[in-house]
């Protein structure tokens, strides 16, 4: 069956509960006929750390979210809890939501990894939005995945706004890839869904030849082309990035 407003696909996307970035990037990202429909992920836990696992502790129950709507993928936006969680335990978890909901699913962490097996990136910098415990966490996760760390560059900054990662602006990201552009990295990779990455990616998809990714652009990625919608290989990577649609909407969505 098909929705009215999505022809080529409804993907759905679980995200955490004050995460202002996920939806409003993917709406941007998302090609015409592909409509996203989010659900939130909440928990009652004070500390940060204990909130992200609380979100992947609550993957098995999160399937009833979307009840019986037609989702032809479905994304983990939370970078944070694969972080936390590892590997092994994210992977089985995805296999484990897969079987029981249907259709297919992607961590956002599994979607950059996927977008830098397609391009064939083992050498990675990264833009970090978290604070020293947590980034120490992400390095650790990527090299058990196999990558290794060339430079990592955190943005994070003690703030008193409701939350000290989505409350960064864009401006945040672009000063983190300019303190990396001299790295000699197979792909540039800007951490964390809730990091608005879009702007500067738009103006400099690439850095010396290299391609910068995102945790919400490479998720985008892997569920349109889960969804039929987008090429899911190298080439098609490579054209989400240089395409004019998303660049359009986010010139419109910025004025």
């Amino acid at each position: 069956m098909t929705v009215e407003y999505a022809a080529r696909g409804l993907v759905g996307v679980m995200t955490p509960q004050a995460n202002t970035t996920v939806e409003p990037e993917l709406a941007i990202l998302a090609p015409a006929g592909v409509v996203t429909v989010a659900a939130r992920l909440c928990s009652g836990e004070r500390s940060m750390n204990d909130r992200l696992l609380d979100y992947f502790d609550a993957l098995p129950g999160m399937v009833a979210e979307f009840a019986n709507a037609p989702i032809a993928a479905c994304g983990f936006a939370c970078t944070g809890a694969a972080y936390l969680a590892g590997p092994a335990r994210e992977a089985a978890a995805v296999e484990a939501l897969c079987a029981s909901a249907g259709w297919p699913m992607v961590t956002a962490t599994g979607a950059i990894a996927d977008a830098l097996e397609a391009i064939g990136a083992r050498r990675i910098a990264l833009v970090s939005p978290y604070d020293a415990a947590l980034e120490a966490e992400a390095i650790a996760y990527w090299q058990a995945r196999g990558f290794g760390i060339i430079a990592t560059h955190s943005v994070f900054r003690h703030s008193e706004a409701f939350h000290p990662i989505y409350s960064l602006p864009s401006e945040a990201t672009r000063a983190g890839l300019d303190l990396l552009a001299g790295v000699e990295a197979d792909a540039i990779i800007v951490l964390g869904t809730g990091l608005p990455s879009l702007v500067p990616i738009s103006a400099t998809p690439r850095v010396g030849g290299k391609p910068v990714l995102s945790s919400t652009f490479c998720l985008a990625w892997r569920l349109f082309a889960l969804a039929g919608a987008w090429p899911g290989d190298a080439a098609g990577l490579h054209a989400f990035l240089d395409d004019p649609g998303w660049r359009a909407r986010l010139a419109a969505a910025r004025k």
